[in-house]
């Protein structure tokens, strides 16, 4: 089976080939820049999401997609268009014009993140971005429930929270995911037989957490990892956050933080 990755020279791109190495498939990499140093069963493109030919040379033999690629950070919003708004719709549709089956779609806390932190939430609550980028996400997450609908792509939406080897910050204990838990959550959107759609939280096991993954548990997910393990250091080594900042409170940190107006306890009322 050959799987696309868009973005896949990013940080979660990066990741994920590694974890997905000896699953025994063709990984086609799709980036804005060259990939260097394929591994035997990578092949490699360079483009951009908004090339709509590109798109449809990636997807020829592809059973399955997976999304990274878009604008990543709060950008203005003509940059989210770009990237995460015609960006996720052009590589929905040109799956479907290419037959491919599954898309797993990289979607972000952030379409959820002025949620207070004291609030513990699932995947059916109403979204709350809090940026730009949350914003664009949301809708990201939109397209694939109506090509899902319309057109029959079997997908998954995944909300990752913060993926790296370990937990940076405070918040970060309560969102993070170990590489091997992300990837876990991958091929369940690239395998499982009863997925037609789905939203998902992509985090591990966290005792801390903020996220109820009842959705993706009832897929099969077994987390391995808990940022526990790595509290102790983070407490002792993170100065503690700003209680003046909307982002101390908020599950989404720096989006929330930006361009914020008025009082903290706005994020509360509802």
């Amino acid at each position: 089976m050959t799987i696309l990755i868009t973005g896949a020279a990013g940080i979660v791109g990066s990741g994920l080939r590694r974890e997905l190495a000896a699953d025994g498939q063709t990984l086609r990499l799709l980036d804005r820049q060259p990939i260097a140093q394929l591994a035997a069963h990578e092949d490699a493109l360079v483009g951009d999401i908004a090339d709509r030919d590109t798109l449809r040379r990636a997807m020829q033999g592809v059973r399955g997609v997976v999304h990274l690629a878009g604008c990543t950070t709060d950008a203005d919003i003509e940059a989210q268009i770009d990237g995460n708004v015609r960006g996720a719709f052009n590589v929905f549709e040109a799956a479907r014009e290419a037959g491919v089956e599954r898309v797993v779609f990289a979607s972000s806390h952030h379409v959820v993140g002025y949620y207070p932190r004291t609030r513990r939430i699932g995947t059916n609550v109403l979204l709350r971005p809090d940026s730009r980028y949350g914003l664009t996400k949301g809708f990201g997450e939109q397209v694939g429930a109506m090509f899902a609908d319309k057109y029959g792509l079997r997908v998954l939406c995944i909300r990752i929270g913060y993926v790296d080897d370990k937990p940076v910050d405070r918040r970060r204990l309560s969102i993070w995911s170990s590489w091997r838990d992300l990837a876990q959550l991958v091929r369940i959107g690239l395998t499982h037989e009863d997925l037609r759609y789905a939203v998902v939280y992509g985090v591990s096991n966290n005792i801390r957490g903020f996220f109820d993954n009842d959705t993706a548990f009832k897929l099969g997910y077994r987390p391995h990892d808990d940022a526990e393990k790595y509290a102790a250091a983070v407490l002792a080594e993170v100065p503690a956050e700003d209680p003046s900042l909307v982002g101390t409170h908020a599950m989404g940190g720096w989006g929330a933080n930006n361009e914020y107006v008025g009082p903290v306890e706005r994020i509360y009322e509802w």
